[in-house]
Parts: structure tokens; sequence; C-alpha cells
């Protein structure tokens, strides 16, 4: 994970570009690894910790009836989320994180380790946003890392 870290900042800083984040079941973990390097700063904005429903549309602005509709681990939520960190943190890339890192809270459809994620990156005046799902295996731990890591790996490709 360090690695992804330090290649994710050597990239941002020669771009230039800049970062945001909106983390559910990573619970700020993105956010942290990015901010433990001397720094950052130059290229991390923002991140927030939407954990409940409440607030991911209270603090972040994510619809309501997004969130009834579809559920928080969806793929129409993370883009509200990545959209919404875009937007209210300035930056040039957002990443959304939202999964059920377990033991609990599978339903059906949504097993333990499916983790959605939402990338969105500013083009001038335009937003585009890829959104994709993973499935991961392990314990909460591992399936939250692993998450951690794919987030790193995806706002890399996004600066380049």
């Amino acid at each position: 994970m360090e690695q992804d870290i330090r290649r994710l900042a050597r990239r941002l800083h020669a771009t230039g570009l800049t970062v945001a984040a909106a983390e559910s079941c990573t619970g700020g973990w993105l956010a942290k690894c990015l901010t433990d390097l001397p720094g950052s700063s130059q290229w991390f904005l923002a991140g927030w910790v939407c954990y409940r429903n409440e607030s991911k549309n209270r603090h972040v602005g994510v619809p309501l009836s997004a969130l009834r509709r579809h559920g928080a681990v969806s793929e129409p939520v993370v883009r509200a989320l990545a959209r919404a960190a875009l937007r209210r943190s300035g930056a040039d890339l957002a990443v959304a994180i939202s999964g059920i890192a377990g033991p609990g809270g599978a339903v059906p459809g949504k097993p333990v380790g499916t983790v959605w994620f939402a990338f969105a990156r500013k083009h001038n005046h335009r937003m585009s946003i890829t959104a994709v799902v993973k499935r991961f295996r392990g314990d909460r731990n591992r399936v939250r890392r692993k998450a951690v890591v794919f987030a790193l790996r995806g706002l890399y490709s996004c600066a380049s």
C-alpha cells in the first residue's frame, strides 16, 4: 500500500492535480493514508467520512431518493458522492467508496465484500465519472484494506 501512496503522490505533485475523497466503509482510511505523507496538503484538499445514510445526505448532499431507491452500496450513490466531493472541495479528482465490509450487513445481491467506487475528474468545465463495483474476499479489515488500495490505484489512473 505504501508504494501505491507514494506513486500517487508523485503523480499528483508532477501534474499539479488535487484530490478529495468521500468514504463510507473505509472510515477515513484513504484520507489517513494520503495525509500520512509530508507535503500532502499540496494535493489533498478534503475528505468526508459519511458512514450513515443521513450523513451522506446532510453533509455531502446525496439525494435521499437515491439512498432509498438503490441503497448506500450502489452505483448511483457513489456517483453522487464523487460528484459532490469534487464540487464541494474544488479538487480536480475525487473518489467515493461505499461498501459492505462485514461481518454483517449483507443483503440479497450485495454480499459482504461488495464495494462500489466512483472516480470523478474535472476536464475544463466538464466532469467525468467512472463507477466500478468490486467484490473482495476476507474479513472486515482485509475488505477495507483492499478497498483503499483499489482507490489509490484508481486515483493514479485518473491522474494520468
